[in-house]
């Protein structure tokens, strides 16, 4: 069993730059793959960016590329999401789940946190 719990959201302007974390419970997180997804109001929960269990392998949705960055510190059992030049669009609540095996860019994660809600304004 895992538990996730997402921090680090808030308002921001645009251009600006937000960290979230993604603090998890259970001795073997090292070995789950994770993932930031978002969901804004009325809309579909959307893949954000995923990151292997070792960190060696990165995806991110194209919409982020080049401006969010995913990493983890496993011996903190913490999954980051850095979010730079935020945009108006990017408003969301951001979840962070967890999954056995590889990386996803679906919902097919096993564990979910609860959310975080960022806000970028214009």
């Amino acid at each position: 069993q895992v538990q996730l719990v997402e921090s680090g959201g808030g308002l921001v302007q645009a251009g600006g730059s937000l960290r979230l974390s993604c603090a998890a419970s259970g001795r073997t997180f090292s070995s789950y793959a994770t993932g930031w997804f978002r969901q804004a109001p009325g809309k579909e929960r959307d893949f954000v960016a995923t990151i292997s269990w070792s960190g060696g392998t990165t995806r991110y949705a194209d919409s982020v590329k080049g401006r969010f960055t995913i990493s983890r510190d496993n011996a903190k059992n913490t999954v980051y999401l850095q979010m730079n030049s935020l945009k108006p669009d990017d408003t969301a609540v951001y979840y962070c789940a967890a999954r056995r095996g590889t990386t996803s860019v679906t919902t097919s994660y096993d564990y979910w946190g609860q959310g975080t809600q960022v806000t970028v304004s214009s």
